[in-house]
């Protein structure tokens, strides 16, 4: 990787001057085989430049090598953690782009620089390297820190548990090895995340590969197995130290969205579902008497529905839950956008007092009983609904598209999920909007996650407010 003499123009100390950065003019978005098998997943590069003929198109693509990856929560190689006063990379730069597989536990290194609209891959990490030296597999999520290429694993190298983290090396993208030097009682994973400005990294989680790589297991569900807890850890030490309990009616406590002002110590969670009547709900953790704590803030109810209208999976409840899927948190810290993937609703939250929430706007698209219609076509019910949520860094639009995994995919949409990306402009004080010239379908793949051109809400840290 040939070093840069000055810090990388898309790093910025503070979210505040993030959201003064230049208009992302170009997406990337995960592209998932909708059989697993025979088609190879991908990275679209999309155009969101207002100004441009091609706006709100596929421009360009990546094909990866192999089969059965299922490419998931994929990262950055740097960022913005890098201008910390204690990081030891400050001249790296935001130009390679990480794709992970979440079945396969392979990594592609992407070079974005040489031509932003034609992505390659320059290396590939291959499933035995990560599992000899990390001893986990089936990667989620990857965060660029301060001081490495961070990435969350569902599992144990053989399938099962305990998941964790691990980190990679920033210029040659060597996987060091296991995060964690004293896990304590964890054992499920899912995502992670930091406040950097004390010391402290925040893990949830989901469940093992054996868990949930067949779908979602009732006979879990119904167990309360699927995870319920935060993990809260000395970030420098790499040492548990305590666990916040949601208690197991609340299954699947997933998506983390720490307060992008590093003087603070709160974030929100979202929990997919509850056992005790289908909702869903976002809570807020915290700092109480010098403890950690959940404060649950937002409830977000099921619906009636008819049940020839639900999948098998729900038949027997009558109703449809929210699901919601993910989360996402503006620079500001003002707006927090929620997922709700089974009623195809995207809700808008005002976070301004991060315990006293208020909707502010909503949305629906798609769902498994409503399926909403897009604007742009008015005569076409889509299936799917909100899941991976992206805001600009100007916290002004929003995009999102619909495919969770694949497994659960079909299992709560059983005619299979047709994918698509869209995105919502934001009022100044409150309420979204779509946008009646961005509606992208996407006929051969599934998408997924998204990543803006020089950063978005969800790929950076900060160390200074």
């Amino acid at each position: 990787m040939q070093l840069q003499m000055r810090p990388d123009p898309t790093f910025y100390p503070s979210a505040r001057l993030a959201m003064q950065a230049p208009r992302e003019k170009l997406a990337y978005v995960a592209m998932l085989s909708a059989d697993g098998n025979g088609t190879r997943d991908g990275l679209a590069v999309v155009d969101v430049d207002p100004d441009s003929k091609s706006y709100g198109k596929r421009i360009g693509e990546l094909v990866v090598t192999e089969t059965g990856d299922e490419l998931h929560h994929f990262g950055w190689n740097a960022c913005s953690a890098a201008l910390c006063p204690y990081a030891p990379h400050p001249h790296v730069e935001r130009r390679y782009l990480l794709l992970t597989g979440l079945r396969s536990s392979r990594i592609y290194v992407v070079d974005t620089k040489p031509d932003p609209r034609k992505p390659h891959i320059v290396k590939t990490i291959e499933p035995d390297q990560v599992k000899n030296r990390s001893g986990y597999s089936r990667l989620h999520t990857t965060h660029c820190g301060p001081d490495g290429i961070y990435m969350s694993a569902l599992g144990s190298a053989d399938g099962t548990g305990p998941g964790g983290v691990l980190i990679l090396d920033h210029y040659n993208f060597d996987v060091l090895g296991r995060w964690e030097v004293d896990r304590g009682p964890q054992y499920l994973a899912y995502d992670f995340w930091w406040h950097l400005g004390h010391d402290v990294m925040v893990t949830s989680e989901w469940g093992t590969p054996d868990m949930i790589e067949d779908g979602l297991n009732p006979e879990l569900l119904l167990g309360g197995k699927y995870g319920h807890q935060l993990h809260f850890w000395d970030f420098r030490k790499r040492k548990h130290l305590q666990t916040v309990d949601f208690g197991a009616e609340n299954q699947a406590v997933l998506e983390l969205r720490p307060s992008h002002n590093p003087t603070n110590t709160y974030g929100f969670v979202n929990v997919v579902i509850s056992l005790k009547d289908l909702s869903s709900s976002i809570w807020v953790w915290h700092r109480d008497n010098g403890k950690w704590a959940a404060t649950k803030v937002i409830d977000i109810p099921a619906e009636p529905a008819d049940a020839e209208k639900l999948p098998p999976l729900l038949k027997g409840f009558n109703a449809v839950p929210p699901l919601l899927a993910d989360i996402d948190l503006s620079l500001d810290d003002r707006f927090l956008y929620a997922s709700c993937w089974g009623t195809g609703e995207m809700r808008q939250y005002d976070v301004s007092d991060p315990f006293k929430p208020k909707l502010v706007g909503s949305v629906h698209l798609g769902g498994i009983v409503r399926r909403t219609p897009h604007p742009a076509k008015p005569d076409q019910p889509l299936n799917g609904g909100p899941q991976m949520v992206e805001i600009s860094r100007d916290g002004k639009r929003i995009y999102f598209t619909n495919s969770l995994y694949r497994s659960w995919d079909d299992q709560f949409y059983p005619d299979g999920v047709k994918s698509w990306m869209v995105k919502f402009d934001v009022g100044a004080e409150g309420g979204i909007t779509p946008d009646n010239k961005f509606f992208l379908e996407f006929n051969d793949r599934r998408a997924h996650q998204v990543r803006l051109e020089g950063g978005d809400s969800s790929s950076d840290s900060y160390c200074y407010p």
